[in-house]
């Protein structure tokens, strides 16, 4: 069954922080003007926030909230920059936002988040208040963004009083911050109420890089060019040489002069057409994300490397058959390999690997043909709940779209919509009745409803080459967080 519509036009106590995490400075401060007991739809005022360190200042909304919302910037006291969004018909609840990427900035980004709040303008229309975090700073770190993501959130309660309900949301990289969020803060009692991870990254990082690990040894096997033989050689588990001045122009410029990737196939040598269909067969990587695939497994594998492990190799490829090339023989034979760093593996996985440890709805959505993070991370996802005997807090959703970074608007607002009647009646959603409802969004947004509630995604390692122990789920054991966190040190630092 396929349900279509239009056609797509393209206060409680502060929990303490785990023991891995910086604290920020905390003051229990609440409004007078709390909103508790307010009646649902009549919360058309909100306290006025005062610029101060750390706090909101009164900002210009995203042109498409102006007549909708008051909305608020300011830097936290980490140095994460913020924005904050207070629909004029509140509905009394509120969703935090946990961004993508990772951005590999130095610092904060202050556009980041009210480009966040333009983008998800469709919660604040819902009558959700919105808040999100640009996060300290750029680069890897999936535990310091889930920590700035609840520091947003701990500072909206702050200054603007408890909400009725708290939801996290996060797509791509940020489904899987989200999804910490809900394990390191999540308790059944605690001040999140559910959570929506839409086209997340949810494998994790010690298994869901693995596809680009390969692209970076099988593209340099056909290409020989990222390094040159003339230029200076480190392994590729680098991604790129700490010091290279490489940009993502110059990385560009070699994909083109390999495979002839952005030229019309007609205008292709008859190399470039076979380097590229070689690459892209054994790496099941479509051709429109085959730049920004490369360009991640090239410079977020740097910092992953260079920035947060030292210098230390959290990836393997030792024993992966590639196939799929004119002559997996000689790709085999050729291509370079190389075993990880068994610290490394251990702090990316403490970092970034989810252990199933869920005590709140969670209802997701994906993309079926999701070109970046592919729909097997779901059955990661199910499969790391069911291992945690925690697949009853759990509703996925499909949709027959073909993006990453953004799906319908309608779909959005049906997602939360169903997962706040989740929360406040108890009672589970199937992917029948999230499908049915979403037409009546559609009326409101006119960008489609695409949901196809009968599909199931196929295991993980039905689309990326399982690596010694990589078929058990979770990849990383909430008793294995529980032993790794008495180690000084472990993880990545904020």
């Amino acid at each position: 069954m396929r349900i279509r519509s239009r056609a797509l036009d393209s206060l409680k106590p502060l929990a303490p922080r785990p023991r891995r995490l910086r604290s920020s400075t905390r003051r229990r401060v609440v409004l007078a003007a709390c909103l508790t007991g307010a009646v649902v739809g009549s919360l058309t005022a909100v306290p006025t926030a005062h610029a101060g360190q750390g706090r909101p200042a009164s900002a210009v909304c995203p042109a498409n909230l102006t007549d909708a919302a008051t909305c608020y910037t300011g830097q936290d006291t980490d140095g994460a920059y913020y924005a904050i969004a207070v629909p004029r018909r509140w509905n009394g609840s509120l969703v935090v936002h946990a961004h993508g990427g990772p951005d590999l900035g130095d610092s904060s980004d202050p556009e980041r988040s009210i480009g966040d709040l333009d983008r998800w303008s469709v919660m604040v229309k819902e009558g959700y208040a919105w808040a999100g975090s640009s996060y300290r700073r750029g680069g890897f770190g999936t535990r310091m963004a889930a920590e700035d993501t609840d520091d947003v959130r701990r500072l909206f309660v702050k200054e603007f009083g408890k909400p009725k309900r708290t939801y996290v949301h996060g797509q791509s990289w940020g489904g899987d911050v989200a999804a910490k969020v809900v394990e390191t803060y999540g308790s059944k009692h605690g001040p999140y109420d559910g959570a929506l991870l839409t086209n997340g990254v949810l494998a994790g990082a010690s298994r869901g890089y693995d596809y680009r690990v390969d692209l970076r040894v099988v593209y340099q096997y056909y290409c020989h060019n990222h390094p040159r033989p003339t230029e200076p050689q480190y392994p590729l588990w680098e991604g790129l040489r700490a010091t290279s001045t490489m940009t993502t122009t110059g990385l560009r410029a070699r994909l083109q002069e390999c495979t002839g990737y952005s030229s019309p196939p007609k205008e292709r040598t008859a190399l470039q057409q076979r380097n590229l269909d070689d690459i892209l067969a054994v790496t099941k990587i479509p051709e429109r994300t085959l730049e920004s695939h490369l360009r991640f497994a090239t410079f977020t594998f740097r910092d992953i490397v260079h920035n947060r492990l030292g210098g230390r190799n959290p990836f393997n490829n030792e024993g992966v058959r590639y196939s799929g090339s004119h002559d997996d023989k000689a790709l085999n034979a050729g291509v370079e390999r190389f075993t990880a760093d068994s610290t490394a593996v251990r702090d990316l996985s403490y970092d970034s690997d989810l252990t199933g440890k869920v005590s709140i709805p969670v209802l997701t959505m994906h993309a079926i043909d999701d070109p970046t993070a592919f729909v097997p991370h779901e059955a990661a996802y199910r499969a790391t709940l069911e291992g945690a005997h925690r697949s009853r807090y759990l509703v996925q959703t499909f949709t027959e779209e073909s993006e990453h970074s953004e799906l319908s608007n309608a779909e959005y607002a049906n997602s939360i919509t169903a997962l706040d009647k989740w929360v406040r009646t108890g009672k589970k959603p199937t992917t029948q009745t999230i499908a049915a409802s979403c037409p009546a969004f559609d009326d409101v947004y006119s960008t489609g409803c695409f949901y196809d509630p009968d599909f199931h995604p196929a295991a993980y390692a039905s689309r990326v080459n399982p690596r010694p122990g990589g078929l058990k789920w979770p990849a990383m054991s909430a008793a294995q967080e529980k032993s790794w966190n008495r180690i000084d040190g472990v993880g990545i630092a904020p």
